[in-house]
């Protein structure tokens, strides 16, 4: 019997390489924001056979092999044939959604991906939430567990809905035997990102709560890229936290920011911000302060255990927050045009959280308050 040709011996062998180089991984969201960094991750690592990229729009990694789709489209099945690992990464937290569409598109979109995986034959899927999820408390440890109970209300933007991903992802295992769960919960995320925590750092004072005691912990959208491709990977599962090593107290975020504390009795900003969200003057509501107020810093053992470190410190990620937010102006959550700032700074951190009486004033005869 001849031995085959040299071109078929090759091509059997390329074959035989890419079948042994690793998973096919679905990514959704991957137009965008760390769904476009992990997509470009994945395409360049020599462990993963081929990236399905899912979006509502065709992002710029040519390599990935594109749906284009909401998540919540039943069809999504049949895009996830033959895939080993999702990443489920199409979330709404943008502060200027509606509430009630950001949960109908979150939780439902969750629930779609989850069971046409399971469907599919998908393996493993991977969800990303927060480390907000544990709740911001004044008695939590420092830093926090990985397997520390998840105390957080709902009363904060967007947490409503990371929990009850967070409780899919709890009941999927045993809905779906055989499908695999992974969550991510990364710390503060920076990097093209805007949140009510972000936006913390574009107001003219930092706002201090008297007798609380922040503590700080970054995580860079790029660590968070890294964390989710070894999960991916199936080097990291369970249910685990990324972030940067350590934390800041408060005192040196101001040191290394340069900008001066305003500091408020509890009553005084809790009673601001429940006044001015709920007349639609602030996106924010109350429950956001808690994170600014009480730590709620994580250990990130179990990737430290899985050979990750994050490439940036606490330290580099606040330099990078504050380069990129420079020439933003927020009051109580609420961005100001450049004349607003200047008349909210003369004005004082007192009348410029409160957001002025003028603005209130109109806003509640706007809605015959």
């Amino acid at each position: 019997m001849s031995s085959p040709d040299p071109q078929v011996r090759a091509a059997r062998n390329r074959s035989t390489s890419s079948t042994a180089r690793g998973p096919v991984v679905a990514v959704t969201g991957a137009a965008s924001g760390v769904g476009a960094l992990l997509t470009r991750r994945l395409v360049a690592s020599d462990e993963v056979r081929q990236v399905i990229a899912i979006d509502e729009r065709r992002g710029e990694v040519p390599e990935a092999h594109w749906h284009i789709l909401d998540v919540r489209d039943p069809a999504i099945a049949d895009k996830l044939r033959d895939v080993d690992v999702v990443v489920h990464l199409a979330l709404d937290l943008d502060l200027e959604t509606d509430a009630a569409a950001r949960t109908a598109f979150n939780v439902r979109g969750t629930q779609t991906v989850l069971t046409a995986a399971a469907a599919a034959g998908v393996r493993r899927v991977v969800l990303c939430t927060s480390a907000m999820v544990y709740g911001a408390l004044p008695d939590n440890d420092i830093p926090l567990s990985e397997d520390a109970e998840l105390r957080a209300t709902e009363e904060a933007t967007g947490v409503g809905d990371l929990l009850e991903i967070e409780r899919l992802a709890r009941r999927a295992p045993r809905a779906h035997p055989g499908l695999n769960i992974t969550v991510v919960r990364p710390a503060v995320l920076v990097g093209g990102t805007d949140t009510a925590l972000t936006r913390y750092f574009e107001s003219p004072r930092l706002l201090v709560v008297a007798g609380s005691r922040p503590a700080w912990q970054f995580c860079h959208v790029e660590d968070l890229a890294s964390a989710l491709e070894y999960a991916a990977l199936e080097k990291a599962d369970g249910e685990f936290a990324v972030g940067c090593d350590g934390w800041l107290e408060q005192e040196e975020v101001e040191e290394l920011s340069g900008i001066r504390r305003m500091e408020l009795p509890s009553a005084v900003a809790l009673g601001a911000a429940t006044r001015l969200h709920r007349i639609g003057l602030t996106p924010s509501p109350a429950g956001d302060l808690a994170y600014t107020m009480h730590p709620w810093v994580v250990s990130v053992g179990r990737l430290h255990d899985a050979g990750w470190r994050p490439e940036w410190t606490n330290e580099e990620v606040l330099a990078a927050l504050l380069e990129e937010v420079k020439g933003r102006h927020t009051v109580a959550g609420r961005r100001l045009g450049r004349k607003d700032a200047t008349a909210a700074g003369a004005a004082g951190a007192t009348v410029a959280l409160l957001g002025t009486a003028a603005l209130v004033r109109r806003a509640r005869r706007r809605r015959g308050l």
